[in-house]
């Protein structure tokens, strides 16, 4: 039996019956000059009961690509349950999306704070709101992320390991990617888990930009899982795709020895093998230039698009041990 199977559901104090639509402002706090910071949480309901599921981004205001996401979903009224009830929020951290910021104005990380406390920072405080006024009423969620700090992210889907269901409804959205990691200590994923919400953490393109490709498989992944739920309006067209996803059991970051400018020889999103090229370092005047290669065979899952790197940065993510060891 899902959470939802009732007559009503309440979030912030407002109930939301069978076959309503609702947007719910949630106001924790205001901004500096006393103007009141809203956060709109969508909620569509069908008359016929199923599954609540929980769609959501901007968690880091600068990744924008997420939000464009949740956007797309709600213009093209895939919002719309045929059961059950859909909830987006496009927006999570509206402190920083105003700032175009990864951090509330506290400097913490919203996603590293949460189960949160009802007295504690600002950041603390939202999660803990999320966490006791949201998630309550939720089955299943898909948080939608980008790369941060320039570095770009191929589509993927993140889960964690030893959750069947998690892993059935990463096949169902079969992104061109799915790592398995582990939950952060304070991340809304782990959170999420630990009030038994099966969620699925999208990463796709980079802070600070809207990639349509990207949009447009984070959109079609979320048609195919609600239509597996049983949930997607027969309006709606389903796009399965050709290819299966690859799954990596690990993975680790190629590092630049030296600091410079960095030219990225685009090979996000493909398989390389052991000592192919994948970045170039060099010096503004021409002294020298460095080859990056790859230390083993894999698939680069991240690229960083950073003009300029220090040693130690990260330039690639690849991947190690794919399932089954393919």
């Amino acid at each position: 039996m899902t959470k939802t199977q009732r007559k009503s559901i309440t979030i912030l104090g407002e109930t939301i019956l069978p076959g309503e639509s609702k947007t719910i402002d949630m106001e924790i706090a205001k901004l500096h000059n006393a103007a009141k910071l809203k956060i709109p949480i969508i909620i569509k309901r069908s008359k016929i009961d199923g599954p609540t599921v929980l769609f959501s981004a901007g968690i880091h205001g600068d990744e924008i690509n997420g939000i464009e996401i949740v956007r797309q979903l709600i213009t093209k009224k895939i919002n719309n349950p045929k059961i059950g009830t859909i909830i987006c929020i496009p927006i999570i951290n509206m402190f920083g999306y105003i700032n175009m910021s990864r951090q509330f104005p506290d400097g913490r990380d919203l996603n590293r704070v949460f189960p949160g406390r009802k007295n504690g920072s600002l950041a603390s405080r939202f999660a803990y709101h999320i966490l006791t006024e949201v998630m309550p009423v939720v089955d299943y969620a898909i948080d939608f992320h980008a790369g941060g700090a320039g570095r770009f992210n191929a589509p993927q889907i993140r889960l964690a390991p030893n959750q069947p269901e998690l892993k059935q409804l990463a096949d169902v959205f079969n992104a061109p990617f799915t790592l398995f990691s582990k939950n952060i200590s304070g991340s809304f994923r782990n959170s999420s888990q630990k009030s038994n919400v099966k969620m699925l953490l999208f990463e796709g393109g980079k802070s600070l930009d809207i990639n349509t490709e990207v949009a447009d498989l984070g959109t079609e992944g979320v048609k195919r899982v609600l239509s597996f739920l049983g949930m997607l309006d027969h309006k709606h067209e389903v796009v399965n795709t050709t290819t299966d996803s690859i799954y990596i059991n690990k993975s680790s970051w190629i590092r630049a020895q030296s600091s410079g400018l960095l030219h990225d020889h685009n090979k996000i999103g493909t398989f390389v093998k052991k000592g192919e090229i994948v970045a170039t370092i060099t010096d503004p005047f021409g002294n020298f230039e460095q080859k990056v290669k790859a230390p083993n065979d894999g698939y680069i899952i991240n690229a960083n698009h950073a003009p300029i790197v220090y040693q130690g940065d990260a330039i690639c993510h690849i991947s190690k041990s794919l399932l089954n060891g393919n």
